[in-house]
């Protein structure tokens, strides 16, 4: 593409990670655009619930978390809005003269519809950019927004650009998956302390069936072994049950810290939500880009890749049931060689088709496409 693009960026947050794994994507998704020379601009709300969360319970892991992100995605240019009757001209000023406008849905739709109603005056593209199965589970909240106003939809799976398609009839929806920021999650040599490794949010009782078979259980059958978990949101009884189960409970992880932590770890679990293993079988989320892109010997709870992103068996493991998960992680404890080429295979697909740098380029065809 010749000439350099003006891109605004609305997004839930991108500094704020805290039970927002939104950002991890969309921060090295701006970041490559901006090294492909393109104009980046990224907005969010003034105190919005990752944020703040983030601030109100990690204490000074907070500034830390925001002080690394600020090193490392030093390039990314974040402005911060008030949701109250000065937005209308803050929005006025801010898209003038812009090419492509991206916005997320973890937006107030509110908001998301104040930016499109300046579409047709200012003649810049929208695409929305869906992460989540609201279109599956919640399809009312996604309707609040004003999806024919947007040049297309942008689906991080094709289960998800079928819903946007076929149920909401949106003309133009392409599948563009999450990636990892291959830069920032690589092997790291560092002394192995953990045999097991799990990343993730207790939630909203969207996984917690998945979590008892083939986390807990699991666990609890691997005496002698160090199983660490990371995440936020965990209620006092699910903190009980991993402490009878025998797994050490460390809290919120910010996301740039997780490579390090990976790469100490002799292999790391996936237990994808219920709605990825069934109804939205074949979408990845980006647990497992950043797992491989480490390098990290990954197993998985039942997930199907019908997109053909992997190569299963071979740049990850996936079991069935709770004694196979427990055996599948007893075997490789036990097989360096076997965890070393799961390792080299996956960190090896995601540098050949799954970085950020491939999304940004992805992107920038379909701009050319919607231009």
């Amino acid at each position: 593409m010749n000439g350099k693009l003006r891109i605004r960026v609305f997004a839930h947050s991108l500094v704020s990670d805290w039970n927002h794994g939104n950002a991890h994507f969309l921060r090295g998704l701006s970041r490559a655009l901006v090294r492909l020379g393109h104009q980046v601009r990224s907005y969010e709300e003034l105190g919005a619930w990752s944020l703040a969360n983030l601030i109100r319970q990690e204490g000074e892991t907070a500034i830390e978390a925001v002080d690394d992100f600020r090193r490392i995605y030093s390039e990314l240019d974040i402005h911060f809005y008030k949701n109250d009757a000065t937005l209308e001209g803050f929005l006025e000023e801010e898209l003038k003269e812009v090419d492509l406008v991206l916005i997320h849905e973890w937006n107030d739709p509110s908001v998301a519809n104040k930016v499109l109603a300046f579409k047709e005056k200012y003649g810049f593209k929208a695409l929305f950019h869906d992460t989540h199965h609201r279109a599956y589970t919640r399809p009312g909240e996604i309707l609040k927004f004003h999806l024919h106003k947007v040049d297309g939809v942008l689906a991080f799976g094709e289960a998800i650009r079928r819903i946007y398609a076929d149920g909401f009839g949106v003309p133009r929806v392409w599948t563009f998956h999450e990636a990892a920021d291959a830069e920032v999650f690589a092997p790291r040599r560092e002394k192995q302390e953990t045999d097991v490794l799990w990343i993730g949010n207790w939630g909203d009782d969207e996984r917690t069936r998945e979590l008892m078979e083939f986390l807990l259980q699991p666990a609890s059958a691997l005496q002698g072994r160090r199983i660490v978990a990371y995440g936020v949101r965990y209620p006092e009884n699910a903190l009980e049950q991993l402490r009878q189960s025998g797994i050490e409970y460390r809290g919120y992880l910010p996301n740039l810290k997780a490579p390090q932590v990976y790469s100490r770890s002799a292999l790391t679990l996936h237990v994808p939500r219920r709605q990825y293993a069934n109804g939205l079988s074949g979408i990845p989320t980006i647990r497992v880009f950043e797992a491989l892109a480490c390098g990290t010997p990954l197993v998985c709870s039942p997930w199907t890749d019908t997109e053909n992103m992997f190569r299963p068996g071979q740049d990850y493991l996936c079991v069935p049931d709770g004694p196979s998960m427990r055996a599948a992680i007893e075997g490789l404890l036990g097989d360096d060689a076997a965890r070393a080429q799961l390792g080299v295979s996956g960190r090896e697909t995601i540098e050949k088709h799954h970085t950020c740098g491939h999304r940004a380029e992805q992107l920038l065809g379909i701009y050319e496409e919607c231009a």
